[in-house]
């Protein structure tokens, strides 16, 4: 015993020899904890070993997309919402229909915008910290909506309802490319999908019953109600998915802890029966960037990435007029069944129930395609992988929309333009769906910048189309309005087919995309 006791000691020397050395140790999920030495039990617990959202338990991640997807059906509930109590509102304030769409494009404008800053900022900081200052801004400007007396005021509490809302749609994304791997991913890009575009159909229906039965300020009152509700069961139970931001933590409680221990005589860690003191630090340092450098990348990277990645550039220009012919259906939708049919407010806001069918249809069939995949030999291998399905289905939306064009007339049933419109829809969400799992593949980390990016395209056009409704229908006459953008839909249905082939050169030619892998 004494004999091991004399080499217990000397060991000690040869450790205290060493001990003034610093070793900077990066951080990981797979870092082994060190012990302390000397061993004590006045030492406080160390921070608990972190676990990769990619390896949470199935329950945790079911929950979090749960989460993410409801706030995404509400963001996409608040963008139709505001044309059903419009003539009401136009008759308060003494203001035309089409001033009016403004409501509309000031929420778009606010949408497009806010993600250049909060998706990225998410990035680096987290994505808890957005959710939430995202959610409470959603919900003070739904009661801005529901409290203003003038027209002006509307218009401003719209823009930051639009800013609050844009995170659940942007940054979503981001969220699931956080906590499902590539051959994982796609059930739950598909269900985020389908809550955007179903809650976009649900405003409309919705906001048209209240608007016909209640006063128009319950319109945005019962928003606010439920973006409040959402808000807070987030700030209680979202948990961070960033995996750079979780390791930052960590490092720095690691740190702490440490730097008590050492108050309390430990003398360093026992690394590989070395002697050491350790200093935890992660490998990105974007977590340590200013304000202003924070804001400069912030705003810079969502460009850098739509003007100079081709693959973002034309997926923007893609969606960015899908989006265009959404929106523009909000005030198109009204005017062409109340042209052909009579329809009133309430009878318009039920038709809006074909988008919310056409979303959940075409989350299944997505949903089921992609589990048939392996059974068809053809595995998820790259991004491209992706597009497959998306090069067929995405023909659905210019055929929904001649369909629309054509069938919309007293002479034929209601019931036909309302399926061609679920049509179009299922087309629109298959774009939707491809951009956002062919952007997460190729993107990873970055993949909220470059869905802001697109987002800003998308909603720059989602803002304007709604403005031009009236003048095209008018001149063009609803079969002419409809089957030029049906034209112009079908023209861009060559972008998948582009990507599939020469997809791989592209991303090859990327110095950004090769950069993250």
């Amino acid at each position: 015993m004494p004999q091991a006791t004399n080499m217990q000691s000397e060991k000690s020397e040869q450790w205290n020899e060493g001990s003034t050395t610093t070793v900077l140790t990066e951080l990981t999920f797979e870092t082994p904890m060190p012990q302390p030495f000397p061993p004590s039990s006045l030492y406080p617990s160390p921070p608990p070993k972190l676990i990769s959202p990619f390896d949470w338990t199935s329950r945790r991640k079911i929950f979090t997309t749960c989460l993410s997807c409801t706030v995404t059906v509400v963001s996409g509930y608040a963008s139709g919402s505001n044309n059903a109590p419009g003539p009401v509102m136009g008759a308060a304030w003494d203001v035309s229909q089409t001033l009016l769409t403004l409501g509309t494009t000031t929420y778009c404008i606010g949408f497009a915008i806010a993600p250049m800053i909060l998706a990225p900022f998410s990035e680096i900081k987290g994505r808890e910290p957005v959710f939430l200052f995202s959610g409470l801004i959603f919900f003070l400007s739904q009661l801005g909506c529901a409290l203003t007396d003038s027209f002006s005021g509307l218009l401003i509490a719209r823009f930051f309802a639009g800013v609050g809302s844009s995170t659940f749609s942007t940054m979503v994304g981001g969220i699931v490319a956080d906590i499902y791997r590539v051959d994982e991913r796609n059930t739950a890009m598909a269900i985020f999908a389908g809550a955007a575009f179903f809650g976009t159909g649900l405003g409309p229906l919705v906001s048209g019953i209240i608007a016909f039965h209640l006063q128009w300020r319950w319109v945005f009152y019962v928003q606010a109600i439920s973006c409040g509700s959402l808000t807070l069961i987030s700030a209680i139970f979202f948990q961070e998915t960033r995996e750079n931001v979780l390791l930052s933590r960590n490092a720095r409680a690691l740190n702490q802890w440490y730097a008590k221990c050492q108050t309390l005589g430990m003398r360093g860690l026992n690394v590989d029966g070395q002697l050491q003191q350790v200093q935890w630090s992660i490998a990105t340092k974007e977590d340590s960037v200013s304000l202003a450098s924070l804001l400069r990348i912030s705003l810079s990277r969502p460009l850098r990435l739509l003007v100079t990645e081709p693959v973002v550039f034309w997926f923007s220009l893609w969606i960015a007029f899908a989006w265009g012919v959404l929106y523009l259906s909000f005030g198109g939708l009204p005017l062409t069944f109340k042209a052909a049919y009579g329809f009133n407010s309430q009878q318009i806001g039920a038709v809006f129930t074909s988008m919310a069918v056409g979303a959940l249809l075409g989350a299944t069939v997505n949903i089921y395609l992609e589990r048939l995949r392996p059974r068809l030999g053809n595995p998820i291998m790259s991004p491209e992988s992706r597009l497959h399905f998306a090069c067929l289905e995405c023909f659905m939306f210019p055929t929904g929309l001649f369909i629309w064009a054509w069938t919309c007339r007293e002479s034929i049933h209601w019931i036909v333009p309302s399926i061609a419109i679920a049509i179009a829809t299922i087309g629109i969400y298959t774009i939707f769906l491809a951009v956002n799992n062919y952007t997460a593949d190729t993107y990873h980390r970055y993949a909220s910048s470059a869905l802001a990016a697109q987002s800003l395209t998308r909603n720059i056009l989602g803002g304007v189309f709604p403005l031009a409704t009236d003048a095209m229908f008018s001149s063009m006459k609803i079969p002419g309005a409809l089957s030029f953008l049906g034209g112009v839909a079908l023209i861009l249905s060559v972008v998948p087919w582009a990507l599939l082939i020469y997809g791989p050169r592209i991303r090859a030619r990327s110095k950004i995309a090769n950069e993250i892998h």
